[in-house]
């Protein structure tokens, strides 16, 4: 704290005003409901206007076959995804080495004899050296989320998969919570009553989070961050 009573006012003030800015305008806490187009509900198809429907029961834009099964399939239909995460991750390391090293220079010899102070060598050297390092590392992570979300098919690709987004939150007290998933589902692994294992969903982003009185007891402050962040040099 003496330090910082050394520091110019005006460099401090401008070390700390893009930290004010950054905590204003970013982080999870700033996330809402629908500000993420990649997460939005997607609305199905328009039907046919009326002067070009022909009449018959079936149509282009709402192809639903009279046999087939209620299974997402459409842009627009609705799918519920079963999340079952569990990961877990654990990594160590240890490293460890050494070296030793000697030089031996001997007494020169001038006209036959060492060169000597009162009968002792003088330009008789030796050194020795010696280094080792020792490290050691350890991490461990486990994380588990389990739930349900129901999201809309936004895409149908070309070979059928489905490309499914969307969002659910939930109001506590003064705080919400959100999941947000994104991903790309094969048919074949929709179950029958319409559901698919968020582990069979392809380039999967899931998201989970909140915002509230709650979340922000969880968080650091603004100046514990800046204090925390790569650009303070102390």
């Amino acid at each position: 704290m003496d330090m910082l009573r050394h520091v110019d006012p005006r460099l401090l003030a401008a070390l700390l005003l893009p930290v004010l800015l950054g905590a204003c305008a970013g982080g999870p806490h700033g996330v809402v409901r629908g500000d993420d187009p990649a997460f939005i509900p997607v609305a199905p198809a328009a039907p046919v206007p009326p002067e070009h429907n022909n009449g018959a029961i079936f149509q282009v834009s709402q192809n639903g076959g009279l046999f087939s099964d209620d299974k997402a399939h459409r842009v627009g239909d609705i799918l519920t995804v079963r999340l079952a995460e569990r990961t877990q991750a654990r990594k160590s390391a240890n490293t460890s080495s050494s070296k030793e090293s000697s030089v031996e220079i001997p007494s020169p010899t001038i006209f036959g004899g060492g060169v000597t102070v009162n009968g002792r060598p003088v330009l008789n050297n030796a050194i020795d050296g010696t280094r080792s390092f020792g490290g050691r590392g350890d991490s461990a992570q486990s994380n588990q989320l389990d739930g349900n979300i129901t999201v809309t098919v936004a895409e149908v690709l070309s070979n059928g998969n489905l490309v499914i987004q969307g969002e659910k939150w939930i109001r506590i007290n003064q705080g919400e919570e959100y999941i947000r998933l994104q991903g790309v589902v094969r048919p074949v692994d929709i179950r029958a009553d319409n559901t698919v294992l968020s582990t069979q969903i392809a380039n999967a982003q899931v998201a989970y989070g909140g915002s509230g009185t709650l979340a922000d007891s969880n968080s650091p402050g603004w100046l514990t961050r800046f204090f925390n962040s790569p650009i303070w040099p102390f």
